[in-house]
Formats: structure tokens, sequence, C-alpha cells
């Protein structure tokens, strides 16, 4: 395909550099010129320097025969417009663009986009995608990634396992005879800094991060057996009183099961704002970093600290700081992965890392229509994608083991007939599953070219 990505900060250049290791036509257009330089520098893409949404510019992009524009700038403005242009102008056939001011996907302006005023495919909302992220961690405190596939009935969970676990130094293929109903399968392992696909005579280890995915009913036996504690969080804390950390605040607050929130913010412009949009929390206005303003915020009997500011070492320096005064479990936003070591070695208990969300949703709409899902794991070393199997397929009909899946890729999860399935070798794929598939990322092309082969658009 032939891609313009507009934008070459984190978050366009992050995009960028995934489409193009996936052998698309990558064009790059930034104002910045330094910006450009970096990306034509270390990825193999082109470059332009302008304002993306200037005719001209876009058209030195390569706009007249552009299969899609990936509009990921700084500004919201600068983005629709650069949709816009690209529409009416240039005919593009798939427009993405990148919001960042809630008001934009509020209910009641929703007509803006799809009377087709503005003529945008898909909308990417960071901070909806990090709220959601948060909410999810949160809701799963043992766990150090959540994410949720099959509408809700499977889920993809990270966990750091201890000696608490009762499945350590077993081959995985002798889980199903230990735990024959538990509907779980280990999808990838990272030991020693690197992931790597499971083989059924692979053990797990103390100290090894694995990513599991289970039945969503299954989640507290699956905590059990991989020694994690399942408890419900009733106290919250969130530092940052941004739109980010207000939009969690909302969220916990309107939870089935009443949720006790409390909110620091630094500036007293945005804690008054907080303060006046929301209903039950109690909002504090001070530095996260001041110990008495943490003991005022009751730090000792705080379940869960989600630190959300717009700074990777705040974050990281508030998340350990509540911790050292008796926080039970500590969430970081870090928006550099190259702070993601880091935050482990601090004991930071989780982290949101939105370029991963954000990428994650733009891909979600980049493959095949076959293709219902996508998320990457950690920096760009994995991907789980969820797709469906038609009557057509050259996989429908076939046992699993007869399907040349690479060999870092694996099939984790089936639903079929509204249950979910765990895969084995025997299982024959039918018409009208849903899978889940693990990639590393040298194998996500090979999986790809298997599922544009295997189906057809649905």
């Amino acid at each position: 395909m032939k891609i313009i990505v507009c934008g070459a900060g984190q978050v366009g250049w992050q995009i960028a550099r995934h489409l193009a290791g996936e052998r698309n036509d990558v064009t790059v257009v930034d104002n910045n010129p330094v910006l450009v330089r970096r990306a034509t520098d270390t990825l193999d893409v082109q470059g332009v320097t302008g304002f993306a949404s200037y005719p001209a510019i876009l058209e030195q992009a390569g706009a007249r025969d552009a299969d899609m524009v990936i509009a990921a700038t700084y500004s919201d403005e600068v983005n629709m417009v650069t949709c816009q242009v690209a529409h009416s102008v240039f005919g593009v056939t798939k427009k993405i663009a990148r919001l960042r001011a809630q008001t934009y996907l509020d209910a009641q302006y929703s007509d803006l986009f799809r009377s087709g005023h503005l003529p945008i495919d898909v909308i990417i909302s960071p901070e909806r995608e990090v709220s959601l992220a948060a909410m999810k961690r949160v809701a799963y405190p043992s766990a150090f990634d959540v994410h949720e596939f099959f509408g809700g009935r499977a889920l993809l969970l990270g966990l750091v396992l201890d000696d608490k676990c009762a499945v350590l130094n077993t081959p995985l293929r002798q889980l199903s005879d230990l735990f024959p109903t538990l509907r779980v399968m280990v999808a990838g392992v990272r030991r020693a800094g690197r992931m790597f696909a499971p083989e059924p005579e692979d053990q797990l280890f103390a100290g090894d991060a694995v990513y599991l995915l289970l039945e969503a009913d299954d989640v507290a036996r699956v905590f059990e057996v991989f020694g994690k504690e399942a408890r419900r969080q009733e106290r919250v804390l969130v530092i940052g009183g941004g739109n980010v950390g207000l939009s969690v605040a909302s969220m916990l607050e309107r939870q089935p099961e009443r949720v006790r929130v409390k909110v620091i913010e630094r500036d007293r412009a945005r804690a008054e704002a907080a303060a006046d949009a929301l209903e039950r929390s109690i909002v504090l206005h001070g530095d996260a970093m001041d110990a008495d303003l943490l003991e005022e915020a009751r730090i000792s009997r705080t379940d869960a600290v989600v630190v959300l500011t717009d700074d990777d070492k705040t974050n990281l320096l508030a998340a350990v700081r509540a911790k050292s005064l008796g926080a039970k479990m500590a969430i970081s936003l870090v928006n550099d992965p190259g702070m993601v070591p880091l935050a482990d070695a601090m004991g930071v208990d989780a982290y949101i890392n939105p370029r991963a969300l954000t990428v994650s949703s733009i891909l979600r709409h980049m493959r095949h229509g076959l293709v219902r899902s996508v998320y990457m794991l950690g920096d760009r070393e994995a991907e789980v994608i969820e797709a469906k199997v038609l009557a057509s397929s050259q996989i429908a009909g076939r046992a699993v083991r007869d399907i040349p899946f690479p060999e870092g890729a694996l099939l984790i999860g089936v639903l079929r007939g509204g249950a979910f399935k765990k895969p084995n070798s025997s299982m024959v794929l039918q018409e009208g599953d849903q899978i889940v598939i693990f990639a590393l990322t040298a194998d996500v092309q090979k999986v790809d070219e298997l599922l544009q082969v295997a189906f057809e658009h649905f």
C-alpha cells in the first residue's frame, strides 16, 4: 500500500516504522525538518518537509495515488483539515485522524463526521485509549498488561511469575492434563529481555513475563494457578488531573461497585476544573511527590495509584514514592519505550504506553477485512491478531497442525458458536470461527501473507 503519514513525532514515527517494516510504500510529512530527517535516516521511508494540510505538500508526498492518509500531527485541527484536503482534492480512499480533544468525540457532535462534512473514516483518540487501558489495569491489578478479544469473551493478560506459581518447571503440554477444564493458552514469554513463542516442551520459570489468553470467566482460576491474587480495588488515587486523569476518574466514579477516588493535580486551574467536573471524587491541589500531601490522601490505605501526568520521569518517581509510602499497586503512564526497563527496575507494577495503544488502534484498520483486532506487545516485540474464518478459506476444514504457521506464531484462541475454545493440534477450523494468533514481529508479515491467501474480505 502507498501510505502518507502526517506527523513525524513519537506516534507518527512509530507508525511509519511499523508500516515500513511491513514493506509498505511510506512517505512521512512534517513541518520540522529535523523530524523528517530522523525518519528518513532511520527508516525505509521517504520524507517531505512542510505543513501536511497544504495541498501542494500532500501532492509532493504522492497523495494523487495514495491508498491512505494517516494524520497524526500534534494539532487536531491540522489533522482534520489534512483529511479534508486528501478527500476533496486528491480522492484518497481512506483517511485516519488522531484527535485528542474529547469535545470532538462527544456524541452530540458525532454527525460532524458521520454526515460526511468532515471525511474522516477512522478517528483515533489516544486519550480514550489510555483511559480504557488504565481502567483495565485497575480491574486486573495482578497483570502488567490487559487487552480484550472476542468482544470481551477472552482476555490477554500479562503476568510476571514468582515462586507462588503452581506450574513452574512444568512442560506446557502438561497444563491440559493438570487442569483439563481451564481455558488458557500461554501465548508468549519474555525471559532475560527476549520475547519468544513457547513450544509444548518449554517450561516456565520464576521471573518470566508471560502473556496468557484465557476465557474471561476463568480469570479467578487462572490467577490462582499462576500464583496471583484477584482483588477488587476500592480506593484509587489518580495523579494528574488533565484530560486523561479526569477521564479515568470519571470512569471510576461510574463503576457499578463504588470506588473511592481521589485526584492530585499540581496546577491550580486544572485542579479546580477537575473538582467541578467530578461528582464524588476528592481533588487535592499540590505536588504528588510531597509526602505530606500523599499522607493527606491516605496513601497507605490506597489500593492502586494511577499516575497520568505528561512527564515520564514525574510519573515513574511519583509511582515509586507512592508505593514506598504504602500504596499496594502503582500504574504509570510511560510515553518513551526506552523508559520501560527503568519502570520494571523501579518496581512499578504496570505501565501504559500511549504510542503502542495508538499504533495498535491504527493497525486494526490497516489489515485486511478479515482482521478485527490487532494488539502490539512491548516495544513492537510481537502482535496479537484477531481474525475470522470464511467458508472459502484455505484453512477452513483443516486441522491446526496442518496449517503452515511460521515458527514464531501460535494459534491461541478460537471463538465458536459464542463459546471460547482452547485450540489444540487436532482441532479443525470451521467456517465462522473467530481466531486469535500470537506472532513475533519478525513473523507478522508471514502471518499476514497467510491470512491474505487463506481469507477473503468479509
